[in-house]
């Protein structure tokens, strides 16, 4: 757990571990991706092989993170922070961002990537400007939105 300041507000990130964590995890991932809603057997099973932490500005669920680990598919660790629109330009996402990129770079030498959905302009934005280039854009099946994915140049 680590306390972060942004803006003179203290954000509070703990580990998704808990049943309350990881429906926290859940509800915000399911607003900021409602295209790709998660069941909670589904959260468990990402927190089984990924790193997924919570943001919380007093007992409030603000904003979430997942670091992907390198997979036979991709050789690069994935960072992605999630923070709820009302939440936002307060620097939280960029202390959840920088907290998961600290871990990431500790699990692959071979880079970082995120993936944003591509309808949510205040995440690809968010990218770019941290130096994220554009890799490619995919649709899950069922879906019409596409995810970009995205790598730190």
């Amino acid at each position: 757990m680590s306390d972060l300041e942004g803006y003179g507000e203290r954000l509070r990130v703990v580990p998704a571990e808990g049943d309350r964590e990881l429906a926290d995890w859940r509800a915000v991932h399911n607003a900021i991706i409602p295209t790709a809603v998660l069941s909670a057997d589904e959260v468990r099973e990402r927190a089984g092989r990924n790193r997924l932490e919570v943001a919380y500005l007093g007992g409030v669920a603000v904003g979430c993170s997942t670091v992907r680990p390198p997979d036979g598919e991709t050789p690069a660790a994935t960072v992605i922070a999630r923070i709820l629109p009302e939440y936002r330009r307060r620097g939280f996402g960029t202390a959840l961002y920088e907290r998961g990129l600290a871990h990431a770079r500790t699990l692959s030498g071979e880079g970082v990537e995120t993936v944003v959905l591509a309808s949510n302009g205040e995440g690809l934005r968010f990218a770019l400007a941290r130096g994220f280039t554009e890799l490619e854009r995919y649709v899950l099946p069922g879906d019409t939105i596409p995810f970009v994915a995205l790598r730190l140049a």
